[in-house]
């Protein structure tokens, strides 16, 4: 079986697409996982809660089925007593992190954000802030007609840990142009990333695949963070996951849902592809708990997060829900130790 020693090319990455041998592409992939982890190596997860502040955005993504107009039904924005009391929920479970993002709400001034930071370090010194989205922080930035620098260093005065890695769909101007045309570009998504990097901010990258992209597409977006990881080393894990169509401006169009053997399939190309991005996390919400444990043979080391609240997945009509005893069950099943980790990939507590 060939094994890459060495860093192949976008076309060899390409080639690799044509591959009709799913269960060879997970051998492949496990085999490039041993850079990092090795068969002993423990499968992570992390005890967080996805807090979405607002559902109000103006960019009007084609593929979301979760934001709402201004003034539209159903329309919110969480004041801190409310972001405060689900977050108690959180450090009542032990959890560690908190994954803090919204839509692009105009009605928000600089300061609804610093000061809904600022509250959460105050209140909880120990738990991590991942917050912000490059497409937020960017909002954030025209709208105060501040840098990107500037915007990512009162963040951090005010309590930010790190930035998730949402955001960037693919990486291929081509593609955003017909699903998000009012979202950032994918140099605007990189610059963010950049700034935080040198400020010495982790962020994690991801892909959301399946809008009829064709494989150049997905392996742009995976050279694009390749680069910038080579200058940088600033991404900590990187998350791939599939479309969810369901209710979508997007649903009526002849896009086709992706399966389980295509999710398997970039999953395990990524993790030849991305030679030094030490993690890749599994996304039970969009595939659930079994295709996310069979992950684990295609190149995953991490569970990705409990996710006591997840709203935006479950908006596009896919609602998978688990727990922290249902992962370190699932782990365990396939022959793996299970350990919780801090956003740092930092072991907590393994479960023998």
């Amino acid at each position: 079986m060939k094994k890459f020693k060495n860093r192949i090319s976008p076309q060899e990455a390409i080639e690799l697409f044509n591959e009709k041998d799913l269960l060879k592409l997970g051998r492949l992939a496990t085999n490039a996982k041993e850079r990092f982890h090795t068969n002993n190596s423990p499968i992570t997860f992390v005890v967080d809660r996805n807090i979405n502040y607002t559902n109000i955005c103006a960019c009007k993504c084609k593929f979301c089925a979760f934001y709402k107009l201004q003034n539209g039904e159903n329309a919110y924005v969480l004041d801190y007593q409310q972001v405060k009391e689900k977050i108690d929920e959180l450090v009542v479970q032990n959890g560690t992190q908190i994954l803090l993002q919204g839509g692009l709400n105009p009605d928000l001034s600089f300061e609804y954000y610093t000061d809904l930071i600022s509250n959460i370090r105050k209140d909880f010194p120990e738990l991590t802030i991942h917050a912000f989205s490059p497409p937020e922080i960017m909002f954030m930035a025209k709208k105060q007609n501040a840098s990107i620098k500037e915007i990512l260093q009162e963040l951090i005065r005010a309590g930010l840990s790190s930035i998730p890695g949402g955001g960037a769909e693919i990486l291929s101007d081509n593609i955003r142009k017909k699903i998000s045309p009012n979202k950032i570009t994918s140099d605007e998504w990189l610059s963010v990333m950049k700034e935080a990097h040198y400020l010495g901010l982790k962020t994690t990258a991801t892909m959301v695949f399946g809008f009829g992209e064709d494989y150049k597409d997905i392996i742009e977006h995976l050279s694009r963070i390749r680069d910038l990881q080579d200058e940088t080393g600033g991404f900590t894990a990187f998350i791939p996951w599939s479309f969810q169509p369901d209710n979508t401006e997007l649903s009526a169009s002849n896009i086709r849902k992706t399966t389980p053997y295509d999710y398997l399939r970039v999953l395990a190309i990524s993790r030849i592809f991305l030679d030094n991005i030490k993690n890749i996390q599994a996304s039970w919400v969009t595939q659930g708990i079994k295709v996310a444990q069979t992950s684990l043979c295609f190149g995953t080391n991490d569970f990705g997060g409990t996710m006591l609240e997840e709203n935006v997945v479950r908006a596009a009509g896919t609602i998978n829900r688990t727990n922290k005893d249902e992962i370190v069950q699932a782990i365990k099943n396939a022959g793996y130790v299970a350990a919780q980790r801090n956003t740092a990939y930092e072991i907590i507590k393994t479960y023998n």
